[in-house]
């Protein structure tokens, strides 16, 4: 769900209680629509959070920390320049739309005390951060938008800002609304769709809470509505946007999946969904994006390997196809050969432009004839030979497309167990580490190196088991190969999903030598939970003592084979997970 105007509404209010008279201390720009406000009042310090990110646009205080760039951006330095240690005096929100406008005092370098407007248009692939004087001529903005963009509006330095245009709706928390009552009378339309048609700044649940509180059901036609159901819809509708504020994170009840957000308690899902409340819409917007702008952003960052890594395994599964193909192809070698003996043996019965012979074939058990192709414009021994050769190369190409299948398995293995690790990936660190191990093994042109590398090396993701135990899990095939091979002693135990590709997972046992049953589920789930088996149920996981592991010579990275193993099954989850420090 987007915020809509009626989250705004109440967040401004949050806003203000905290931030006006309040100091702007420090600007960052951690992404490149995203900058991070330092704030500080007489008794609190707050980090404000605005993003125009176009699938997760937001406004709200955080407490997740990103690492910023080592040199910040240009808007990040114009922010820089013109509202840090600047007042914020005003924080409003414009015309009933989802833009926010914060005013904000500061000296300029001549001394005098200016205003500047910092607008916040939380406005889906729309949104922008819009930094401009007092008389909206616009300084900057963190997205230009020109001509080839939009002919409607355009935001570059220099114009004068305007807001966007108003659409022909009814603003939800307007006067107006108190006296309006839609009709809800158009047939194969449903009256939460009336609802969006008619009033603006209202979201799709908000929408649809209306008539659940109204009617007790959804998905009802408005040929279905009498007018008895259509005023209840109305007085709902007049009243939804003064309602008390209780914001809530809504949960699917089975699989645990979040559903939505609201700024106030909704009802519609009945026993079908679990809410978990929060204290102010703030903490809310932060739990709610905090997962899934990391997502989000990791989804974009990891697009380029995801892609090159679908591309190498398409490719390789069509040669692993060929080489099938040639290697039944190759299972005639023995005709061919045979043939040729044949026709060695027979080399009286035909001659030169025959295009066949039927002669006897000794090699059967009744001596059956066989009738045998030959080109006629060889002669009896050439033909003879001719088969030999094809049976020579069917050999050769057995010989050799049997060991390319090999290789091409392994690719195989290899390319499908690393995109199942960029699509676990968490950081930034993980998809450059997953890089540079694809740009050794050639899947990718090596980029030279200017100076020394400004990234640290990631760690292996590190557990604690309930019963103290340390679990190690590798965020690479690289970090696997460095736990399995050189991290792990002999005796350490050794986790790896059953057939599915996944992170190796070690149990360091120290001193101790005996490993509680809850530790051992414990890295299992989490061997499951790093692996392609993540959303599925049983998962089997097999475990043995790394003296049990050992790696091929000339295997890839992460590719190893094991012997007198267990098998466990579990069912991998977050909150489970999340249970292990």
């Amino acid at each position: 769900m987007a915020l809509d105007t009626i989250t705004i509404n109440k967040l401004i209010d949050e806003l203000k209680r905290e931030l006006i008279n309040s100091r702007i201390d420090k600007v960052h720009q951690p992404e490149k629509d995203e900058i991070l406000l330092n704030i500080k009042s007489r008794t609190n310090s707050y980090k404000l959070v605005i993003s125009a990110n176009s699938s997760q646009p937001r406004i709200h205080f955080t407490k997740v920390q990103k690492e910023n760039p080592k040199t910040a951006p240009l808007f990040c330095m114009l922010l820089r320049k013109h509202l840090q240690s600047g007042r914020v005096t005003e924080i409003k929100q414009i015309d009933f739309e989802r833009i926010i406008r914060f005013s904000i005092e500061s000296y300029n370098e001549f001394g005098d005390l200016t205003t500047k407007y910092l607008f916040c248009e939380i406005m889906g692939r729309n949104s922008n951060i819009i930094l401009t004087k007092e008389d909206l001529t616009i300084i900057d903005c963190i997205k230009h938008i020109d001509f080839s963009i939009s002919t409607v509006r355009q935001l570059l330095p220099g114009l004068i800002y305007s807001p966007p245009p108003a659409q022909n709706k009814t603003p939800i928390l307007c006067e107006e609304i108190n006296s309006i009552s839609l009709d809800f009378k158009s047939i194969g339309q449903t009256p939460e769709k009336e609802i969006m048609a008619n009033i603006s700044g209202i979201s799709p649940l908000i929408s649809r809470e209306i008539v659940a509180r109204a009617t007790g059901k959804n998905n009802l036609d408005c040929s279905e509505l009498n007018d008895d159901i259509r005023q209840k819809i109305n007085a709902e509708l007049r009243k939804i946007g003064t309602e008390k504020t209780n914001p809530c994170v809504i949960y699917e009840k089975t699989s645990g999946k979040i559903i939505d957000f609201s700024p106030i308690d909704i009802f519609q899902y009945s026993e079908f969904a679990e809410k978990r409340y929060f204290e102010s819409i703030n903490e809310m917007l932060d739990d709610y994006f905090f997962e899934r702008d990391s997502m989000e952003r990791m989804k974009q960052k990891s697009a380029f390997l995801v892609h090159l890594l679908n591309t190498n395994i398409d490719r390789t599964a069509k040669k692993i196809s060929i080489l099938k193909k040639t290697l039944d192809d190759a299972k005639k070698k023995e005709d061919y050969k045979i043939k040729g003996d044949l026709l060695t043996a027979n080399l009286y019965a035909f001659s030169q432009g025959d295009k066949e012979v039927k002669v006897q074939n000794y090699y059967s058990e009744n001596y059956d004839e066989i009738l045998i192709e030959l080109n006629p414009t060889l002669t009896p021994s050439q033909n003879s030979q001719r088969y030999y050769k094809l049976y020579q190369k069917a050999k050769n190409a057995e010989i050799e497309s049997e060991k390319q299948l090999q290789n091409a398995l392994s690719d195989l293995e290899y390319l499908e167990s690393t995109l199942m690790l960029v699509n676990n990936s968490s950081t930034e660190a993980d998809l450059i580490e997953i890089r540079s191990e694809l740009a050794d093994l050639g899947y990718i042109v090596k980029q030279k190196k200017k100076g020394k590398s400004e990234k640290s090396a990631s760690k292996p993701h590190h557990y604690i088991s309930s019963d103290g135990f340390d679990i190690y899990v590798g965020k690479n095939n690289t970090q696997n190969d460095y736990l399995t091979l050189r991290f792990a002693n002999s005796q350490d135990m050794w986790f790896h999903t059953k057939k599915i590709h996944g992170s190796h997972t070690i149990i360091k046992l120290g001193v101790d030598k005996d490993i509680p049953p809850t530790t051992i589920k414990e890295a299992a789930e989490l061997a499951a939970y790093y692996s392609k088996g993540r959303e599925s149920t049983n998962v089997p996981v097999d475990y043995t003592l790394i003296k049990n592991v050992k790696k091929p010579n000339g295997a890839k990275p992460g590719m190893v084979i094991y012997d007198f193993y267990n098998t466990i099954y579990v069912t991998p989850n977050t909150p489970s997970i999340e249970k292990i420090n």
